[in-house]
């Protein structure tokens, strides 16, 4: 018989979450984990291996996560006029656009680096 005795509330400490067995307002495991550490240069490369000959546009170091890097994938997917996706914190935007992506990020305060050939 499984051992279903864990912990869900306490009349001391009120609603115990069942990842840490903390209180749910100390609670550690389900808060957003904080913005990806790197060295502070956003990175725009050009790519088209394994697309079938595709040029896209990758965008890796920004200092974003979750909703705030869709919202930026969004506005230069739009300042770009292509698509484009979020893919394991890099963005991607079809096509070769590094001109126009770097001098957006440099507008916007970011320390930007074209990277690659």
């Amino acid at each position: 018989m499984a051992d279903n005795s864990r912990l869900v509330y306490s009349s001391e400490r009120g609603r115990i979450c069942p990842g840490c067995s903390q209180p749910v307002a100390a609670c550690c495991c389900h808060k957003p984990s904080p913005a990806p550490a790197g060295d502070g240069i956003v990175r725009v490369r050009r790519e088209c291996k394994g697309r079938g000959g595709k040029t896209v546009t990758v965008i890796s170091g920004l200092p974003l996560v979750g909703e705030e890097l869709k919202t930026m994938a969004g506005d230069l997917k739009r300042r770009c006029g292509s698509g484009g996706t979020v893919k394991d914190g890099l963005i991607e935007i079809q096509g070769e656009h590094l001109a126009l992506i770097v001098a957006e990020l440099q507008q916007r305060g970011y320390t930007v680096k074209r990277a690659g050939g």
